[in-house]
């Protein structure tokens, strides 16, 4: 695989051709902060946390859709990014009811911690607070569309890791939210697993283990890449 020359932050470093800015950056120990984006899941560019300045452009680009190119001068730190960052934060702390003292994943949520990260201590919006229907009726986890950010995490890792694809989104706008076998309650889903894949997947407190009480529960998103290690390996057999 050929590689290709780039600078980033004023350093001048080496990718591979075809490889994503994201990961290019990564490999320089540098931290963006990203959301819908997960090792082991396909490139969605959905929550836009990620975007960063290349020299030449007027835009700001996606850093986890966009492959790096000979000549690309990046930069991943600016007045400029910052600003970008925090809005997008604020934005999606106003859109739903994301109230931390009484969620499962207080002290363990990304949405969380980013907003610490980017010094987020205020929402300049009003909130719209959707009044969305939650689903127990699964019976091992709780949907909770109140505090979902729409990473597709659940929808992406259902699909492309457990094949199940009984997860999907609907709507549009405020009302838009993740559903369950076409639009039916998730307990009586035929197409769903019960895997849990897309609880430990999910950023927040959307998708949570039944009895799981207010900053009890802990996600692992490591199994994503011993999963897919293994099957690449072909370690995998039936028995």
């Amino acid at each position: 695989m050929s590689v290709v020359t780039l600078t980033i932050n004023d350093k001048l470093v080496s990718a591979q051709a075809g490889q994503s800015l994201l990961s290019a950056i990564k490999d320089q120990g540098i931290d963006i902060p990203t959301l819908c984006c997960l090792e082991g899941l396909t490139d969605w560019g959905g929550c836009r946390l990620c975007m960063v300045e290349v020299v030449g452009s007027p835009r700001l680009v996606a850093s986890c859709v966009t492959p790096v190119a000979e000549g690309m001068v990046i930069q991943t730190e600016s007045q400029r990014l910052t600003a970008y960052r925090k809005m997008i934060v604020e934005l999606l702390l106003s859109e739903r009811n994301h109230i931390c003292a009484s969620c499962v994943m207080n002290g363990g949520c990304e949405l969380q911690s980013v907003a610490a990260k980017l010094g987020v201590d205020h929402v300049r919006y009003d909130y719209l607070c959707p009044d969305l229907p939650m689903d127990a009726s699964h019976e091992r986890n709780v949907m909770d569309p109140n505090r979902c950010i729409l990473c597709t995490r659940c929808v992406r890792v259902c699909d492309q890791v457990e094949g199940a694809h009984t997860l999907d989104v609907m709507g549009r706008g405020i009302q838009q939210r993740v559903i369950a076998g076409l639009n039916q309650a998730w307990g009586t889903s035929r197409s769903c697993t019960k895997c849990g894949k897309c609880v430990q997947v999910c950023p927040t407190g959307a998708l949570f283990k039944k009895g799981a009480t207010a900053a009890e529960m802990e996600k692992q998103h490591d199994f994503l890449t011993w999963i897919l290690d293994g099957r690449e390996k072909k370690i995998w057999r039936w028995s």
